[in-house]
């Protein structure tokens, strides 16, 4: 909906709501010769065309789902008012049918399955009371034919439904290419931005590190000079190592070929390197892998891919916590995961990983879990991360299992 409200589609909106307004208004003014004068319900139905004109002009201001919910609530109220205080105008039951076309404009799903159950629990209570209360004295129309009313209502409804949901999936469709599109350009200018510097980045800082540890042996220096030359030589193997994952990026070893490797025999590698690394926080790697896990894969890729997640949950865990990696075979995959116990991660930072430069890391530059993202992918595999805030992350990974056979 933010697509709305760009300076082109603003107009439109506010042209289109102040049409609804006035249309709504004009049957006030018509209202009254059918009410005959001014009466508790006409003073209902005024204060509903009050109430959904204001929400709707100021909607663009407040696009939050709880103001949205409201709109779709005052929909209700305002058009079984019109139903039940103008019985004779038959045009109200098309409109409580329709209601549930209101969550539409909003492509919310949660809001649209709200409406139509809403709109259910109200229409069956309509219909009990036309049953046996009205027995057919205002609401013959209605009355007449309780049977075919109802079928023609529910068909209205799966009508909806099929609209909502067939709408709904193109517009995820087309929302997930568009994310692809802003991915492939991003690669692209990383890939040209590296081709361009990476190598000349390389060559100061490698002579520039040269003579800093020259320094560092020379006795000239006392033990503080030389504890300083050590800062700067760690800082430039920073720059250094983000430079090789730019290199990487622009280069993505399309020469690698992929191979039958054992999952179990590169996990117990992986974590025997970083079981060290993560004992300086007090942290351990607990590891569980089924036999007979094969996957189809470039082993130093693949090491790569490991090295990076479980080190990232290694970095993410409590101090004293343990990190969980476990490989199962799943019918025709090989599911990997990697479990921390973290904080966890919000949605929208969930979203945002694997892209250029997002990393929660102070010091990160993201560019460790893109290269995760990309060898995933050139293998056809699948990565998720599944994450709450206060409650760790899990990450799973999933190749197709290759039989030994």
């Amino acid at each position: 909906m933010k697509e709305l409200y760009s300076q082109v589609n603003r107009r439109t909106y506010y042209i289109s709501m102040l049409t609804i307004i006035v249309l709504m208004v004009w049957g006030l003014i018509l209202s009254t010769s059918e009410l005959k004068g001014i009466t508790i319900g006409y003073g209902i139905h005024f204060t509903c065309v009050a109430i959904i004109s204001v929400c709707l002009l100021i909607y663009p201001k407040y696009e939050t789902y709880v103001f949205r919910k409201i709109i779709i609530m005052m929909g209700f109220v305002y058009f079984y008012t019109l139903f039940f205080l103008y019985p004779d105008t038959w045009t109200t039951y098309i409109l409580i049918c329709l209601i549930p076309s209101l969550a539409i404009l909003f492509f919310d799903m949660k809001l649209f399955y709200f409406s139509m159950v809403l709109n259910g629990i109200l229409i069956l209570m309509t219909f009990v009371y036309i049953t046996l209360i009205d027995q057919g004295q205002v609401y013959t129309y209605l009355h007449y034919d309780l049977v075919g009313n109802l079928i023609n209502i529910i068909a209205s409804q799966v009508l909806l439904f099929l609209i909502f949901h067939l709408s709904f999936s193109r517009m995820k469709k087309q929302q997930l290419y568009y994310e692809q599109v802003q991915q492939a350009e991003r690669l692209k200018m990383i890939a040209n931005l590296t081709a361009a510097v990476a190598h000349e980045i390389r060559n100061p800082v490698t002579v520039v590190r040269g003579f800093l540890q020259l320094y560092q042996q020379d006795p000239a220096f006392d033990v503080s000079d030389k504890n300083k030359f050590k800062l700067m030589i760690d800082e430039l193997n920073t720059v250094e190592h983000i430079t090789s994952q730019f290199l990487t990026l622009s280069k993505p070893n399309g020469d690698l070929k992929p191979e039958r490797v054992n999952v179990k025999d590169v996990l117990h590698s992986v974590t025997s390197l970083l079981s060290s690394y993560a004992m300086l926080s007090d942290n351990h790697i607990d590891i569980d892998v089924e036999e007979d896990c094969t996957i189809l894969i470039n082993t130093i890729e693949f090491k790569q891919l490991l090295m990076n997640l479980i080190k990232n949950a290694v970095e993410a865990s409590e101090a004293g916590m343990s990190v969980s990696v476990t490989a199962r075979r799943s019918r025709h995959y090989i599911e990997i995961r990697i479990i921390d116990q973290g904080s966890g991660m919000s949605e929208d930072e969930v979203k945002s990983l694997g892209t250029p430069f997002y990393s929660l890391k102070s010091n990160g530059t993201g560019l460790g879990l893109m290269i995760c993202f990309n060898i995933v992918k050139k293998y056809g595999g699948e990565i998720h991360y599944h994450s709450l805030k206060g409650h760790g992350t899990t990450v799973t990974v999933r190749f197709l299992a290759v039989n030994d056979n």
